[in-house]
């Protein structure tokens, strides 16, 4: 079974986490596997927009740990690092579902897309501080440009999990929608930005995001940092009674 599957319709690349059994927690492979479904859909004349979604009842439940400790060198082209630069550099638009839990990554990685909708299920964290880690994807300095500061101080440091309505509030996402609609609703949106005239859409986008020097600059450092708290000891001891538990 394909744990990314990837379906091309009407202009819209989608790409469905696809590995229930694990809560779709991502592992290198899926990383490598999304980065290469987004850079050639991006390069694509007949993709113009890209949706991202998990099943019914889960998004994703964060990074495949296990899969993860087995390759600590931390470097731009580690695969999970590969994809949230790559997320950065895309020019087309990212639309997103979110059903059930979005953990770690599955909050991180929507600060980079343009529209994002979930269901009252939804439940979003940010646990890095929790496992002796450090944010990633930039969240260290956009979250706080979308909520705030003190607010993005209490969900970075806190790490405590957070509701489909707070992230409404928050501006995290565009609308909370009945779980029966949400993927199709997600995918009319994409549609609709697909249809539009591609080289104004990529236009807009782009003055919208404006010079994105510094967030790459705060990704270069959260990376940096993300490598040194992986190797230190309260990291492996926050990981083992995690693993343990699970």
């Amino acid at each position: 079974m394909n744990k990314i599957q990837v379906k091309d319709v009407n202009g819209v690349r989608i790409l469905i986490l696809n590995r229930p059994e694990k809560r779709n927690a991502i592992d290198l492979e899926m990383y490598t596997q999304l980065t290469e479904y987004l850079i050639q859909g991006n390069s694509d004349n007949d993709i113009r927009a890209f949706m991202i979604r998990g099943q019914a009842d889960c998004f994703t439940a964060g990074n495949d740990l296990k899969d993860f400790l087995k390759h600590t060198k931390i470097d731009p082209e580690h695969p999970a690092f590969r994809f949230l630069f790559t997320l950065l550099d895309i020019t087309k638009p990212i639309v997103a579902a979110v059903a059930g839990a979005a953990v770690g990554i599955g909050t991180t990685l929507l600060l980079h897309c343009d529209l994002v909708y979930a269901d009252k299920s939804a439940k979003f964290q940010l646990p890095f501080v929790n496992l002796a880690l450090v944010p990633e994807a930039a969240s260290s300095l956009l979250l706080a440009q979308t909520v705030g500061a003190q607010k993005a101080a209490e969900l970075l440091l806190l790490g405590e999990s957070f509701n489909a309505e707070t992230a409404s509030s928050l501006n995290i996402i565009n609308d909370i929608l009945p779980s029966e609609t949400l993927f199709d609703v997600a995918f009319n949106q994409a549609a609709k930005l697909a249809s539009l005239p591609p080289q104004a859409l990529q236009a807009s986008r782009r003055l919208m995001r404006g010079n994105t020097d510094a967030i790459r600059t705060q990704m270069l450092a959260e990376l940096n940092e993300f490598s040194i708290r992986l190797q230190s000891d309260e990291a492996k001891a926050r990981f083992h009674a995690f693993l343990n538990k699970k």
